[in-house]
């Protein structure tokens, strides 16, 4: 890592709450640590929405993200970037046939002011938009530092 002046990190998966609390929250912990060691500038984590309910029920997965977070605004406080994406969505191919994910939820607008399914209907967001922005973070010296939530995304997707 000695030239490098950004870093993106992102994990996922599915398991045991102690098992995505450790590959959401501690291995990202030790790249951020990591990467502050060694003099890193920048560091962007794709982390996620809050969802309500559904936080608790992957209470591992968002208490692993939540802890990388802090971790990351208390090492990187002038150089951290937080997206925060609801559902990252792209076209998906079965067979010969493309299903393009992002039309699942367009429809669902006024049921996201609903309390209990509100927060899961956060506008889902393109794979493609999510990496622009997270590139466009890590070597823009000029991207504010901090958390950008779903609509941040799409609207600094949009920017050339």
């Amino acid at each position: 890592m000695d030239d490098v002046s950004a870093v993106v990190s992102c994990v996922g998966g599915f398991g045991s709450n102690s098992f995505m609390y450790k590959i959401n929250g501690t291995a990202n912990i030790n790249a951020i640590r990591a990467a502050a060691e060694k003099g890193v500038k920048r560091f962007v984590y794709v982390s996620a929405a809050d969802f309500g309910l559904l936080n608790y029920l992957l209470q591992g997965y968002y208490e692993g993200k939540r802890a990388a977070e802090a971790e990351l605004l208390s090492k990187f406080t002038y150089g951290g970037v937080i997206l925060r994406p609801g559902f990252i969505h792209g076209t998906r191919r079965v067979g010969s046939v493309k299903i393009p994910l992002g039309l699942v939820l367009q429809n669902a607008k006024p049921l996201t002011r609903l309390p209990l399914v509100g927060p899961l209907l956060t506008p889902p967001v393109s794979v493609t938009s999510v990496a622009k922005v997270a590139v466009r973070a890590a070597t823009d010296p000029v991207f504010p530092p901090g958390i950008v939530d779903v609509y941040g995304i799409m609207r600094y997707s949009e920017q050339k």
